[in-house]
């Protein structure tokens, strides 16, 4: 694959295709998938997932980081040899750390599947965590030497097709052996996974052998290759790791906290499951330009910090805030709009439409979030960056801990949290971002334009679509022509108060 690096207008606009291709297949795969298992199974898969991230931030994630960054600097300098050594000793780190840690896992599962997780039903899926964790972090290590090298055609394309194996194996061994126990179907779809990291992993590999070519170069000592690697992965491995266990122990405690708020078991789990399974993806759906705009964003910026140049800096930095706020608002307001029956159609859960006011202005500032974060580590700030995604953590598992076991309350608590630490986490990011870049904020082009633009057109749309549900549409024609109408409303607001849509989003920076 003699692959050529994209220029950013190209990159962005080739990944912004793929991720909108992956983000519609992921999210056809988890409405099949709730209607397969329904809400209470779901929830029990939420369940283990903050536990797979612990277990690839304890063993991984520090290491792709590392594999990425030498990679780059490496091929630069043409040293090769330097490169393969870099992978290779990689690999041998991971599976020193994940062999000892899959074997405390497995054997300790029972307790932590009950003890830690509350429900004895996870233990299943716990127990192949572990392959699946083996293959992924063979998979991310050969992906990231793509990203280091800077193609990334490759590891986007084999990204794409594992969503497409992922979602017919574990559909596939639904469809085989369901009816089961909770348990079983838990472990049913952790197995497919296995099977989709079996085709990753093995693809990746054989294309990295491929493209790695003669191992031209001198290569590096044991010993300072060692360090260069450890100077990488201990501190991003640390900070993820923090963060994965905030995260695990938060999902592990709603459920528990919905029970002492006097919930049974199997409800607060389903509670759960709609909630963040159903709801919170069926947000994240129209965000398919976040993945891309940081990818072209951040190197930018970090080649204009590096050759001292504060005014492109400034200017990429606030391009990237408007562009998130004209794109990500009106997506929220529409989900608002037609999300509950959106909710309904898809999964067939009325609760799927609930909270979703409060979640739309949490995942819209998350967006923001994600940006500024970005602006911050291309300009060095990375420890910054990891310290406020510990706190705004940290402040939703208190709100998890004091409120969701109130009766009344319950997942509105959780919900409550979720939208303080998003607003703490969006308040400190840009207060550091305009400390680090010096830009100017402009509350009216990031804030009031498409913010005033996007109230009319989601309260004039939810009129529309309430008007054509009683006229006896039915709700998908009924929910396009009201997006269609709601869009051209939503670009002559904006530009009817001196924004425009065309120069804010403009790819060549």
């Amino acid at each position: 694959m003699s692959e050529k690096m994209l220029s950013a207008r190209r990159g962005a606009l080739f990944l912004t295709a793929l991720s909108a291709v992956s983000q519609v297949l992921g999210f056809f795969y988890r409405v099949v998938l709730s209607r397969m298992v329904g809400a209470e199974v779901m929830g029990l898969y939420q369940l283990i997932m903050p536990v797979y991230s612990v277990i690839l931030s304890l063993t991984a994630v520090g290491l792709t980081s590392a594999v990425s960054n030498l990679t780059s600097r490496h091929l630069a300098l043409g040293d090769r040899r330097a490169a393969d050594q870099t992978i290779s000793v990689c690999l041998k780190l991971f599976f020193l750390l994940l062999i000892p840690l899959g074997a405390v896992v497995i054997s300790a599962s029972d307790a932590i599947s009950v003890h830690l997780l509350g429900d004895a039903r996870t233990q299943l899926g716990l127990i192949l965590l572990i392959p699946c964790a083996a293959l992924t972090g063979v998979e991310n290590f050969h992906k990231h030497y793509f990203y280091g090298s800077g193609a990334v055609r490759a590891p986007a394309i084999v990204e794409l097709l594992e969503q497409f194996v992922r979602t017919f194996a574990v559909i596939a061994l639904l469809v085989l052996f369901l009816p089961q126990y909770p348990e079983r179907v838990v472990g049913l779809i952790v197995a497919g996974m296995v099977v989709c990291e079996i085709f990753s992993s093995c693809t990746l590999v054989v294309l990295y052998r491929c493209r790695r070519g003669p191992l031209t170069g001198r290569g590096e000592t044991g010993q300072v290759r060692r360090r260069r690697i450890l100077s990488i992965a201990l501190p991003v491995g640390l900070n993820a790791l923090l963060g994965n266990l905030l995260s695990a122990a938060n999902a592990a405690l709603i459920p528990q906290k919905l029970v002492e708020a006097g919930l049974d078991r199997s409800d607060a789990v389903s509670q759960f499951g709609v909630v963040c399974g159903m709801t919170m993806p069926m947000l994240s759906l129209p965000i398919v330009f976040l993945g891309a705009l940081n990818l072209v964003l951040m190197p930018r910026l970090a080649r204009a910090c590096a050759l001292d140049r504060p005014g492109q800096v400034r200017r990429l930095a606030s391009q990237a805030v408007s562009a998130v706020s004209v794109l990500a608002l009106p997506c929220m307001a529409m989900m608002v709009v037609v999300g509950p029956d959106l909710g309904r159609a898809m999964f067939h859960q009325e609760g799927a439409g609930e909270h979703l006011i409060p979640l739309a202005c949490v995942m819209a500032m998350s967006c923001f979030c994600s940006v500024l974060a970005c602006i911050l580590n291309g300009a060095g700030r990375q420890k910054t960056v990891a310290g406020i995604s510990l706190l705004g953590g940290a402040v939703q598992l208190a709100f998890t801990l004091a409120l969701v076991p109130l009766p009344g309350v319950g997942m509105r608590g959780y919900v409550a949290g979720a939208a303080v630490s998003a607003a703490l986490e969006l308040g400190l990011c840009l207060w550091q971002a305009v400390r680090a870049t010096g830009m100017r904020v402009e509350p009216f082009r990031w804030l009031t334009a498409p913010g005033l633009s996007a109230l009319l057109a989601g309260l004039t749309a939810n009129l529309l679509f309430r008007y054509l549900k009683d006229a006896g549409l039915s709700p998908v024609p009924a929910g396009l022509g009201t997006l269609v109408f709601a869009l051209i409303l939503y670009l002559a607001a904006l530009q009817a108060q001196g924004v425009r849509a065309r120069e804010v989003l403009r790819l060549d920076w």
